[in-house]
């Protein structure tokens, strides 16, 4: 699971990652036998997937640039990275705000191992070893208080993250926990699986919950909620394609004003900020 699991748990090529299986799906090489077994089975039966992973993590890329270019934000807080791959937020953030400093916190000992050797030549990002249902963990953490100063805003970006952790586990009590804990001005940023009450949604939900034991698709007005007592703004959660396309900073952008697929519409991407 991206961001959570037990720290100091060894790397085990016999269970399939998270991490590694989206490595996976995005044409990385950081991944095993085990997670290109269950990366198949979302090609093979759900040929989608390979959609969503990069209609995603375009998203992402878009908010990075959009924060870095339009605001004065300058401090980034990465919640359930996963594994190293081309525009990390640290690079579209410096690309365009040299300044920007960037904490990554995943759990996965596979991405800590590799987050920390692509960023040892960078004085201004972090790596901690934190699972996300702990955010004071994460808040109170050696290396977050080294490079984040919570007296000034900060981003804080929830990319595709929240839709593995189940209601009992209190998704929007994660999110207001961080709402919390920063200033006025600050942003967030959540993509996130998308219900989209047909047999695609329900199969890939399926696959999900039965690889990790885990995993929750939910409504829009679901994911507004875990948004709540934040301004949400335009286009409002909308399919990550439909989320500000006309940016164009990544080589995962694929927006535009084509006509989406039915996987396309399963994740969704919104930004809001704090009044």
């Amino acid at each position: 699971m991206v961001g959570m699991a037990d720290e100091g748990s060894p790397i085990d090529p016999t269970r399939p990652s998270i991490a590694r299986v989206y490595d996976y799906l995005l044409g990385g090489k950081d991944n095993y036998a085990v997670d290109r077994q269950v990366g198949d089975v979302f090609k093979r039966d759900l040929p989608g997937s390979l959609a969503i992973a990069f209609a995603n993590r375009a998203a992402l890329t878009r908010a990075v640039r959009e924060i870095a270019t339009t605001t004065g934000v300058r401090q980034f807080i990465d919640l359930g990275s996963g594994l190293p791959t081309a525009d990390n937020v640290h690079q579209v953030a410096q690309r365009h705000a040299p300044e920007s400093r960037v904490v990554y916190v995943d759990i996965d000992p596979q991405v800590l191992v590799h987050g920390r050797a692509l960023l040892e030549q960078n004085d201004r990002t972090r790596v901690v070893p934190a699972d996300v249902r702990d955010p004071e963990a994460i808040r109170t953490h050696p290396e977050t208080l080294e490079l984040i100063d919570f007296d000034r805003p900060v981003a804080v970006m929830f990319s595709a993250i929240l839709h593995h952790v189940n209601d009992e586990e209190d998704p929007a009590g994660i999110v207001s926990y961080w709402r919390d804990q920063v200033p006025s001005g600050s942003y967030f940023f959540v993509s996130h699986f998308r219900s989209g009450n047909n047999p695609e949604t329900a199969e890939a939900e399926r696959v999900l919950q039965q690889t990790f034991g885990r995993g929750r698709w939910r409504t829009d007005k679901e994911i507004e909620s875990l948004l709540d007592g934040l301004e949400i703004l335009a286009p409002g959660i909308v399919p990550a394609p439909r989320w500000r396309p006309e940016v164009v900073d990544s080589p995962w952008n694929s927006g535009g004003e084509r006509e989406l697929t039915v996987w396309e519409h399963l994740i969704a991407a919104g930004l809001a900020r704090k009044p």
